[in-house]
């Protein structure tokens, strides 16, 4: 094994559709003379999956394609528990891999140790949505974008060479990048607070500005990441914006507005509060640490906090992809919502106690407690929500949008517990308490898995099967 191997990975949940995402990449690596090893990482049931395998059998491709299953991750999780020979154990081991999606991604960090790999999720395109007229970016300014209106003319679709601007700078020290980068701190977005991702209120165009401060020249990259159009980076709470202030809208799922791009630029920063794992990239040669093995969407966090120890930095390449929100298999937006609000809890708590991170882990003090006021800050905001679906309700003249907010509020008076605080900070605890103790005992554990894994993939390679579709 060496760092020259270069491996293409798609998390999903969805077998039925990742088929189409196979092949618009394969097309793309083709077309820019690239031959990574395309693997689908799988977190489908068995009945799913073999309904579903047949479809990806059905691809055509330039390049071989492997598939990382049901059955081929059983294989690979009962092998390190038999190494282990700690039965105790085997309940954290299958908590690092359970189907989520950490536990998705933590198999495709240990089907790529010793290689470079690049991630894309099943929703994911090889191209992105640009303004046709660029606009100059202003001093400090990496990025810009707007929001546009499903439909209406005033962007255009635009291909860039994605692995092509990931090897530019993935496992290299920021001092041989290329001369167009751009180097500071830490980036700061203009709608979002990037700590925890979550929005600073509804915004139809931000900007990513790029802080000053030192970056070392010898300091390694070791994740990267596109730019992103469609939905971008948007949280649940601004899409039940867009929904209860478009008042042509009777789906709340339904996305009638793109990011659109206006202008980009590469950039290296020390810190990376934006990470985004669905169009990342990462330097897997001597491992790295686990996502977050949890159901919440939170599992790349774990990431924007390891980068900032000495010797590392994260970047921003030049390129860019599209997200295309598919709603098959998808939490409704209100689900969402209290998923994202946990998370942000979770968030802050770790990033406060945070004790220690080294090469492969990190480690925090924070013990689960939720305090009443952590609580009310969360219900106080939703229930705000839930009184503006209603008021909508009542000034909506079609029928079927009346109905989908009353449907919508009703969702979020469910999912939130009837808005009751004493039972919502009770289940709240009970959730935390439960993502805390799988999240620490998983990570304590990552090192020796890392080191069974790296061994047995460079003796005799780790379960996958050879996909039998049909070459282009």
């Amino acid at each position: 094994m060496n760092a020259a191997e270069l491996y293409f990975v798609i998390p999903t949940y969805r077998l039925r559709d990742v088929g189409e995402t196979v092949e618009a990449y394969d097309e793309h690596f083709w077309r820019n003379g690239h031959a990574p090893r395309i693997i689908v990482f799988d977190d489908s049931s068995p009945v799913a999956q073999e309904k579903y395998y047949p479809h990806l059998e059905r691809t055509k491709t330039h390049n071989p394609v492997y598939y990382v299953g049901p059955k081929e991750k059983e294989q690979f999780t009962s092998y390190l528990s038999g190494r282990l020979r700690d039965k105790r154990l085997d309940g954290l081991v299958k908590n690092l891999f359970r189907p989520s999606y950490g536990g998705n991604r933590n198999f495709t960090l240990m089907y790529t140790l010793g290689g470079l790999m690049v991630s894309a999720d099943d929703d994911m395109r090889p191209y992105a949505l640009m303004e046709p007229s660029l606009e100059s970016l202003d001093d400090g300014e990496i990025s810009r974008g707007r929001l546009h209106r499903a439909g209406n003319n005033g962007y255009v679709r635009k291909s860039f060479d994605v692995l092509g601007s990931f090897l530019d700078v993935l496992g290299k020290p920021i001092a041989e990048l290329p001369a167009n980068y751009a180097s500071g701190e830490v980036l700061v977005d203009t709608a979002m607070d990037l700590e925890t991702n979550a929005t600073r209120g509804m915004s139809r165009e931000n900007s990513l500005l790029l802080q000053n401060g030192p970056v070392k020249p010898d300091a390694t990259v070791k994740m990267a990441q596109t730019f992103r159009s469609g939905t971008n980076d948007i949280d649940a709470l601004d899409f039940a914006e867009l929904f209860l202030t478009n008042e042509e809208q009777v789906d709340p799922d339904a996305l009638n507005e793109f990011y659109v791009l206006v202008n980009f630029r590469p950039a290296v920063t020390k810190l990376n509060w934006r990470m985004d794992c669905g169009v990342a990239g990462y330097d897997n040669t001597f491992g790295l640490p686990p996502f977050f093995p949890t159901r919440l969407r939170f599992e790349d966090y774990i990431y924007r906090l390891w980068v900032r120890q000495d010797g590392i930095a994260a970047a921003h390449v030049d390129s860019a992809q599209n997200h295309t929100k598919s709603n098959y298999m998808r939490n409704p937006v209100a689900a969402e919502i209290f998923n994202e609000e946990v998370a942000n809890l979770l968030k802050r708590k770790i990033k406060d106690t945070l004790t220690r991170t080294d090469d492969l882990t990190i480690a925090f003090d924070y013990d689960g407690h939720v305090t009443a006021e952590d609580a009310n800050e969360s219900l106080d905001k939703v229930a705000t929500i839930y009184g503006r679906a209603l008021e909508a309700a009542e000034r909506a003249t079609n029928p079927g949008r009346a109905d989908a907010l009353r449907l919508f509020a009703a969702n979020l008076q469910k999912a939130f517990y009837a808005f009751e605080p004493d039972f919502f900070q009770q289940n709240l605890l009970r959730i935390v308490d439960d993502v805390l103790t799988v999240i620490k005992g998983s990570i304590e554990l990552w090192p020796t898995l890392v080191e069974i894994a790296y061994f047995e993939k460079s003796r005799h390679g780790l379960p996958q099967t050879h996909v039998k579709n049909n070459p282009r």
